[in-house]
């Protein structure tokens, strides 16, 4: 695990300027509020989020787990059903234009209209959470795998068919390959759209989770518990966004992008 954190944040001079340009900013915002001395109600210190943070840590960690665990059960669902309906509109005429008609509509409409409807049909627990999650990730993924799915050279195709190859193999052997850096692409959208969807579902609806802490601080003007949710926010979301990126360095090494991700650029003569 530690090898894992090592090689997601301390692996590339990339993410390392990622992290000092980050640690900057909370020093300059800590730096202006101390010279300019706004009221804590509209902008608190970093280091008054911090100690606010210390004060509840347990509080704090429970709900972000709870939120956090609802972001991956939406996100999965969302990465299933989208390979399964991509496969499906890209072998089917018919699906195409119904499925895929159909979420093009559905992303359209806010989702925040949608999320009382899913209160009424699935009550107040976390299912409303992972239905909204699974609503907003699975267009990006959608979208990218039938991108992907269709890129194929079709000399490649011309060749399987040739061959006599089976329907079944050119998809598992030439055409999901080839679709796997879309795939990750889409996922790397739909894992921030997901955890955007469990805190829509907790605005609506819920007892647990950060998006019910933020609401709870609200209520109560306590501006420095709101920056503590978004903070911790913004960082399990950076997080889930380097383990997707992690999981295609690692299943992708092959592919131009991941080679050619940390060669100098060349030099002009």
């Amino acid at each position: 695990m530690i090898g894992l954190v090592k090689r997601l944040f301390l692996g590339d001079n990339e993410t390392r300027d990622v992290v000092i340009v980050l640690a900057a900013a909370m020093i300059l915002w800590e730096v202006a509020v101390r010279l300019l001395q706004p009221s804590p109600l509209i902008l608190p210190a970093p280091s008054a989020i911090f100690m606010a943070f210390l004060e509840t840590p347990g509080l704090f960690l429970r709900h972000l787990g709870f939120t956090l665990w609802m972001t991956c059960l939406g996100f999965t669902l969302a990465v299933v059903l989208g390979v399964a309906l991509a496969v499906g509109i890209v072998y089917s005429k018919f699906l195409e234009r119904t499925i895929y008609t159909l979420l093009v509509a559905l992303n359209s409409i806010p989702k925040v209209a949608l999320a009382p409807l899913f209160v009424i049909w699935m009550g107040t627990g976390p299912e409303p959470k992972v239905a909204i999650a699974l609503m907003l990730a699975i267009f990006p993924i959608v979208i990218d795998m039938v991108l992907g799915l269709r890129s194929v050279d079709p000399d490649m195709l011309a060749l399987a068919k040739v061959s006599k190859a089976s329907a079944w193999t050119v998809l598992l052997k030439i055409r999901f390959p080839c679709a796997l850096p879309s795939l990750f692409a889409g996922m790397k959208v739909a894992i921030s759209f997901a955890l955007v969807g469990a805190i829509v579902g907790e605005f609506v609806a819920g007892s647990r989770g950060i998006g019910f802490q933020i609401l709870v601080a609200q209520g109560q003007f306590d501006t420095v518990r709101v920056f503590v949710s978004l903070l911790l926010l913004g960082i399990v979301g950076t997080i889930l966004f380097f383990l997707v990126d992690y999981a295609e360095r690692a299943c992708l090494p092959w592919h131009v992008s991941q080679r050619g991700r940390h060669q100098p650029a060349a030099k002009s003569a």
